[in-house]
C-alpha cells in the first residue's frame, strides 16, 4: 500500500486502475473518461444538475462579483462547479478519514485479486 503525506492519484494512474479493474484497454477507458468529463462539463455549463445515483451530484453555483480592497480591478460574477456526495457513498467511505469501511476494503481486495489474475494471465501468454 502506498503511503505518502498527501496521497494523490494522477489521471494516468486512475485510468490505468480503471482499465485493470474493468479488463478494458487503456485507450478505450481514456476515451470514456474524456467523454464523461466533456458531457459532465457541458451539462453543468448549461445549468443542468448531473445526478449519478450512489455517487453524488454535480451542479453549478453562481457567485456575485465583489470589490477588491487593494488594487484597481473588481471581481466579476463567476460560476463554480460544486459536487455533493450521496449519503450512500459517504457511508461506503466510513466515518473516519483514516479508516476504510469493510465494504471499501472488499472492493480494493477484489481489484487486487483481479490485477493478480490479469498479471498471471499475461505472464502465461508471454511464456
Amino acid at each position: 500500500m502506498r503511503t505518502t503525506t498527501n496521497p494523490r492519484v494522477s489521471k494516468r494512474e486512475f485510468i490505468s486502475r480503471v482499465a485493470t479493474r474493468s479488463g478494458s484497454p487503456v485507450r478505450m477507458v481514456n476515451k470514456v473518461y474524456e467523454s464523461l468529463l466533456g458531457e459532465l462539463t457541458g451539462a453543468v455549463s448549461c445549468g443542468e444538475t448531473v445526478v449519478l445515483t450512489g455517487f453524488g451530484r454535480f451542479y453549478r453555483q453562481d457567485h456575485k462579483g465583489h470589490k477588491v480592497r487593494f488594487g484597481k480591478s473588481n471581481i466579476d460574477d463567476y460560476v463554480v462547479l460544486k459536487f455533493s456526495a450521496s449519503s450512500s457513498f459517504n457511508r461506503r467511505l466510513g466515518g473516519d478519514e483514516d479508516e476504510i469501511s469493510p465494504e471499501t476494503c472488499g472492493m480494493i481486495e477484489d481489484a487486487d485479486e483481479f490485477e493478480n489474475t490479469v498479471e498471471d494471465r499475461e505472464l502465461r501468454t508471454a511464456s
